[in-house]
């Protein structure tokens, strides 16, 4: 067998949450933000062996609910709703091992902040942030919290940054994705 050479992967395929509730958190990203619901499974569970255990490292009594949605042109969002036995219920910190927040691109920051803030249970961590130096200078962004307490981002980036001019590497900018496609926005 000859060795791969090049990249074993070519792309994330989804990034995935357990909620408290799945219901809410798909009215929460589909009315909030715009996503779309690609279709939903379950329950799932192995109520006499250890199936949840061996697949998805979890109590084997687990039972499980989830949702795939598509958040605009490039991130497919899993959500799970577990019942279990041995479940921890907080939220990890950005701070803890294993924190997490979801990163979303908008165009207009401030219309977006001021829209999710208005929603019942969204809290604006801070408030809009200017980038001032270094290597993502004149990026805004932005910290807040999902009626049940997920973090989000959001992110506005100008054309340039000065991190281009070091290095070739790119980041994903859906304005890219768009001007490929022959999409404005």
């Amino acid at each position: 067998m000859t060795p791969r050479t090049g990249p074993l992967v070519g792309a994330v395929h989804h990034v995935a949450y357990t909620v408290p509730d799945l219901e809410q958190a798909i009215t929460f990203f589909t009315e909030a933000l715009g996503a779309e619901l690609a279709y939903r499974a379950g329950p799932i569970s192995d109520p006499d062996g250890d199936w949840t255990t061996r697949h998805l490292g979890v109590h084997p009594r687990a039972v499980v609910r989830l949702a795939m949605l598509r958040l605009g042109p490039a991130v497919n969002l899993e959500l799970f709703e577990y019942a279990v036995p041995d479940q921890r219920r907080a939220l990890p910190l950005n701070s803890d091992w294993g924190g997490h927040h979801l990163a979303l691109w908008t165009e207009d920051i401030d219309a977006a902040v001021a829209q999710l803030a208005a929603r019942p249970g969204v809290r604006v961590l801070g408030g809009i942030d200017t980038v001032t130096d270094g290597p993502i200078a004149g990026a805004r962004w932005v910290y807040l919290t999902t009626p049940w307490g997920m973090q989000l981002e959001l992110v506005h980036f100008p054309d340039e940054l000065p991190f281009q001019e070091t290095t070739a590497v790119r980041l994903f900018d859906p304005r890219r994705l768009n001007q490929q496609q022959g999409v404005r926005r």
